[in-house]
């Protein structure tokens, strides 16, 4: 069987996709070109350690030319840490079709589990990855510990432009489900995160130093943030969101914990679902922090919450940590912040509250239509502090003085 009808054969069994991109200026070629990772030496039994054979399946299928696809078929693969990194003269579309199982040996890891990174216009498809997060999380100090070691994030996204990802699935993280740092052009549907509700900072989806970025259509059930909106973003478009457990969906995510942070600009979170959360849609902020920066331009619409606590909220006290009580106030500018069409029940009963920075109060924050009861014997309150909010339409609860 020559090598061409093989890699035909396993097309047969699996989801394939196909990107060509020329890089750095080079021809096309038609010819089709499949690599399948158990053809570089994978065994796919969940036993034995498959990480050389993806790196090999890579290496060739980046380095190759004309129209590639590099596919994981059925089977159960045993991964340590793997990067998938560019440039590449020919970028291929990966599918997944196959169970990846995370390594539980700590010790072989630096930040991540499974990297994509340089890489331009990169489709990938389908698969589940199984951080095997159980045994680690133990050894998460970070919810009370400043300078915790961080555990590996189960898959990340690094300075990658034009990607898109569709129909993968995340189990069990060791620390982030997902990140995406520095990436352009980002389309992600169809993803699947799932993760104990008491699971130690398994934040969903990640987003840092990011712009152009799209996810939709989505579910996530994890023991932190469903979507994280950290520093450098702009451009960030959250629609079609299923989110619980979790701590709901942090649009601005501990901003102005560092000096070098950057802005954070253009965000919308729309037409999502929140049910059992410990928060809604958040925006939070350091009490101390060290830098005077803004997070500006962010739209909440359409969002339904089912029995979450603090549905809508805006907090410039944040701090985990009594160490760090501070008289400073956050620096952190807000501005420009509009809530429409929210409605369901809150599980406390203040269902609104806006707690801005006594030293940069915010600024030009809108509730339109919102509709939150809270379904004890209780009236659902508003709280606000160092804001003068603008409401229109329906404000149940009513609207607070500061």
């Amino acid at each position: 069987m020559t090598l061409m009808v093989r890699y035909c054969f396993f097309l047969g069994i699996t989801w394939c996709l196909f990107a060509a991109v020329t890089e750095g200026g080079g021809q096309q070629s038609s010819a089709r070109r499949y690599f399948d990772v158990k053809n570089f030496g994978a065994r796919a039994n969940g036993k034995t350690d498959d990480s050389k054979a993806f790196m090999a399946a890579w290496a060739a299928a980046c380095h190759s030319t004309g129209n590639v696809r590099l596919v994981v078929s059925k089977g159960t693969y045993l991964l340590g840490p793997v990067s998938f990194r560019g440039p590449c003269r020919f970028v291929s579309s990966l599918t997944f079709q196959g169970y990846l199982k995370a390594t539980t040996n700590l010790g072989s890891y630096r930040d991540s589990w499974v990297e994509f990174g340089w890489v331009n216009r990169l489709i990938l498809t389908g698969g589940i990855f199984d951080g095997q997060g159980a045994s680690a999380w133990p050894h998460n100090t970070c919810p009370k510990n400043w300078n915790c070691k961080l555990l590996p994030t189960s898959i990340k996204f690094v300075s990658m432009t034009n990607t898109t990802v569709k129909g993968i699935t995340s189990l069990n993280s060791k620390f982030f489900h997902v990140a995406l740092v520095g990436c352009k052009g980002f389309r992600g549907s169809g993803i699947r995160i799932s993760a104990p509700a008491n699971s130690p900072n398994t934040d969903g989806i990640h987003i840092e130093q990011s712009q152009d970025v799209t996810i939709q259509q989505s579910s996530v059930s994890t023991g932190d943030d469903c979507i994280s909106i950290g520093q450098g973003n702009s451009r960030i478009t959250i629609s079609g969101i299923t989110c619980g457990p979790g701590h709901g969906i942090s649009s601005v995510g501990s901003l102005g914990k560092y000096a070098y942070e950057k802005d954070v600009r253009g965000l919308v979170v729309r037409n999502s679902i929140l049910s059992g959360t410990a928060n809604g849609v958040r925006i939070k902020t350091w009490a101390n922090s060290p830098g005077a920066i803004v997070a500006a331009n962010m739209t909440f619409e359409n969002i339904v919450m089912n029995n979450v606590a603090n549905p809508i909220i805006i907090d410039q006290l944040y701090c985990p940590y009594a160490s760090c009580a501070s008289s400073v106030p956050s620096l952190v500018r807000i501005s420009d912040i509009s809530f429409k069409n929210i409605r369901g029940t809150s599980a406390t009963p203040v269902a609104v509250m806006l707690r801005c920075s006594h030293g940069t109060p915010c600024k030009n924050v809108r509730l339109q239509d919102v509709h939150l009861d809270h379904p004890g014997r209780l009236r659902s309150s508003s709280t606000c502090m160092n804001i003068k909010a603008i409401y229109s339409g329906t404000q149940i609860p009513p609207p607070c003085s500061v």
